[in-house]
């Protein structure tokens, strides 16, 4: 199955100058863990939930004070809408990441792909496995 098959297309993201406290109610909102940062029309980062919570909340940011790109992760690792999701499950699991940035042929943010997203396109077998690979605590 190619990924553009699987992924929400639905696309929320936000501008790297967008202070955080309007990227929490943006995840609130539309009940999401992550939202990609884009600038210059280019995706240059991500900014997940963990990220609100260990970069701003626990280093005693003020988060209407504090843009994206201060505490946003720089290392993108996204996939493509031509690949399988079979291509996707092997990306997730030797990076260990649950969500990942669909790009089309342009280089352009057109979704995400979720853990939940694998888990409705492929066997229960393949998205447990996978599951078991990105859920495996961090040392």
């Amino acid at each position: 199955m190619k990924i553009n098959d699987a992924i929400h297309h639905t696309a929320y993201w936000a501008s790297a100058d967008t202070p955080v406290s309007d990227v929490a109610k943006m995840m609130h909102q539309n009940d999401i863990g992550a939202v990609p940062i884009g600038k210059d029309d280019k995706l240059v980062g991500m900014i997940t939930d963990r990220d609100l919570a260990l970069r701003v909340v626990a280093e005693g940011r003020d988060p209407s004070a504090t843009s994206a790109e201060e505490v946003m992760t720089k290392e993108i690792i996204y996939c493509r809408t031509t690949e399988t999701v079979e291509d996707a499950i092997h990306l997730m699991d030797q990076k260990q990441i649950r969500r990942l940035p669909v790009l089309d042929d342009n280089k352009r943010f057109v979704g995400m792909l979720s853990l939940g997203d694998v888990s409705h396109a492929v066997s229960r077998e393949l998205s447990g496995e996978l599951l078991h690979a990105v859920a495996d605590h961090h040392l």
